[in-house]
Parts: structure tokens; C-alpha cells; sequence
């Protein structure tokens, strides 16, 4: 597979998935999870490989979904397209017309195909790990929070406000990362945190400052690498048996539903129609504005 979201390269007992629109955020476009689950098949069933690693380029890690595609209605070639067909569901997630009627279980489809994508990172054989650094929001929380080690620059902000308008996380993860009260805190006021907090709280392994997150990473993947692939594959399925049996498919088939019907209620609407009026950026400005950290 060509790539257009991400490269891919094995490095001795590494492969290195590596997100790669930089000028856009690495903002998540239809061909990302396909993309994103076709290099962990890659590097699952190469026999080379020990651990994967995932990453951004740029200024962040991923900033979520290309929304200004989606909002903005600019269903552009390469972004919608697979196989030159534009999906459905796509097309009707751009156009938030409240006189169109809305399947519920189309918008279902499409969101849940986005997640099995990121899974195929928990779901993977052998280790994965995300490196976090400028941002990892929205969208870009449902890849990392997939990996099985997260490791974060102090200064990286992470989390998703959607929630304060057009969105639920859809992949369900927060809670069996953060527990029950960290993970309402941060999802019913769509707060970010940094890495540092995220330490904390134990939703990344580990943070440090930017100028060390390469050189930490690397120490950790290469102490994963030299474990015997074997024992890689046997420990993460017996700890991956704990993550699934608290009902982690169940936590994203509801988040999944409820994300769709976020963006189809009368505050679902407004927030389209504002993007569509005044471009996604301003739309965010006014979404954020009574939270006090709006941008220009």
C-alpha cells in the first residue's frame, strides 16, 4: 500500500509508523485507519520486528479528524475516496441539514470502521507504543489511547473537547485508562492536560521534557525489543485479557452511537452550521470561548 496519512519503516527490531501531514496537524482523514491498520499488520506478521512505535511529525502527534473537511463540506478527492468511491456516510456526516433525515446506524458504520483502524494497535500481537509531543486531541486520543505504552513530553496537550459540542469519544477508552472520576473530569468540561498531569494520573507511562522525549522513548522500545518475541506476544495477551473483560467493545459501540447522535442535536447542528458560515477555526473559537481558553 502507498501511504498518503503516514510512513512506515523497520528499524532493526522496531517499526517506526510515523504520522505524516505535519502541515495539516496530522489530522485524521478517511485513509488514516486503513493506513494506520495495514502498517501494524505489516510490522505484526514481520518476523524482524519486536515492537512498533507511533508517532508524529511536525508540531504535534495527531490534532483528531480533518473537520474542516467534514464541516466545511469540502469532501476533496484523497480524503473521502477509497477505491474512487465516496462513502455515504461521509457525505452525510458533512451535510448537517436538520431537514435530511439521519440514519443513525449509517453514521455507526463509518465511525466504527475509523476504530477498528485504531485497534488493530491494542489488538496487535506484538507491543505498541505512542510517542506524544505538542498536542494529541479529540481524534488523536482515540489512536494513542489504543497503544500499550504511552510515553509524553510534559508540555503535550491532551485530551478532548469535542464533548463541550459535536462529539463523544467514540472508541470509549477513557474510563478503563483513567478510572471513572478523572475520566468524567476531563470528558464533562472537555479540558486538556498535559503529559506532565498525565503522568500523574496514569494515563501515559511516562512524561519528560521535550528536548528528552526521543532519547526516553527510545530507551523504552529498545528494552522492549530485546525481550524475546514470544514472551512479547504471550504477556501482552494475558494482560489484554484484563483491558477486554472490564467491556472495553461494549464501552465503544455506545460511545460510537451516542458520538453520532452528538452531532445531530440542535447544538450538534449549530456548531456545523457555524463551521460551514464561518470556517472550523471560528466555530472552535466560539465553542471554547466560555471555557476561557479560546484561540484566535
Amino acid at each position: 500500500m502507498d501511504y498518503s496519512t503516514l510512513t512506515y519503516e523497520v528499524d532493526g527490531r522496531v517499526a517506526r509508523i510515523t504520522f505524516d501531514r505535519p502541515e495539516h496537524g496530522n489530522a485524521i482523514t478517511a485513509a488514516t485507519p486503513v493506513e494506520l491498520a495495514d502498517a501494524v499488520e505489516r510490522a505484526d506478521i514481520d518476523p524482524a520486528v519486536h515492537v512498533i512505535l507511533l508517532s508524529g511529525r511536525g508540531k504535534g502527534f495527531c490534532g483528531g479528524y480533518d473537520l474542516s473537511l467534514f464541516a466545511e463540506g469540502d469532501m476533496g478527492a484523497g480524503t473521502s475516496e477509497r477505491n474512487g468511491t465516496v462513502l455515504d456516510a461521509e457525505v452525510q456526516l458533512a451535510n448537517h441539514d436538520p431537514g435530511r433525515t439521519w440514519d443513525p446506524m449509517v453514521d455507526y458504520q463509518m465511525m466504527s470502521r475509523f476504530n477498528r483502524g485504531y485497534a488493530s494497535l491494542l489488538h496487535a500481537n506484538k507491543p505498541t507504543v505512542a510517542k506524544l509531543h505538542g498536542f494529541c486531541v479529540a481524534g488523536g486520543t482515540d489512536i494513542a489511547l489504543h497503544c500499550d505504552q504511552i510515553v509524553a513530553a510534559e508540555d503535550t496537550r491532551i485530551g478532548y473537547p469535542p464533548t463541550r459540542a459535536w462529539g463523544v469519544p467514540a472508541t470509549g477508552l477513557w474510563a478503563h485508562r483513567l478510572g471513572d472520576q478523572r475520566a468524567k473530569r476531563l470528558l464533562l468540561t472537555g479540558d486538556l492536560i498535559t503529559g506532565k498531569q498525565a503522568e500523574e494520573w496514569g494515563l501515559v507511562v511516562e512524561s519528560c521534557p521535550v528536548e528528552e522525549l526521543d532519547e526516553r522513548t527510545e530507551a523504552l522500545v529498545q528494552r522492549i525489543a530485546a525481550m524475546p518475541v514470544n514472551q512479547l506476544i504471550m504477556v501482552k495477551l494475558a494482560l489484554n485479557s484484563a483491558l477486554l473483560t472490564q467491556g472495553v467493545a461494549t464501552s465503544g459501540m455506545v460511545s460510537t452511537v451516542f458520538d453520532g447522535i452528538a452531532r445531530h442535536t440542535a447544538e450538534g447542528y449549530g456548531f456545523a452550521q457555524r463551521a460551514v458560515e464561518k470556517g472550523f477555526r471560528e466555530a472552535v473559537r466560539e465553542r471554547d470561548e466560555p471555557f476561557g481558553d479560546a484561540k484566535q
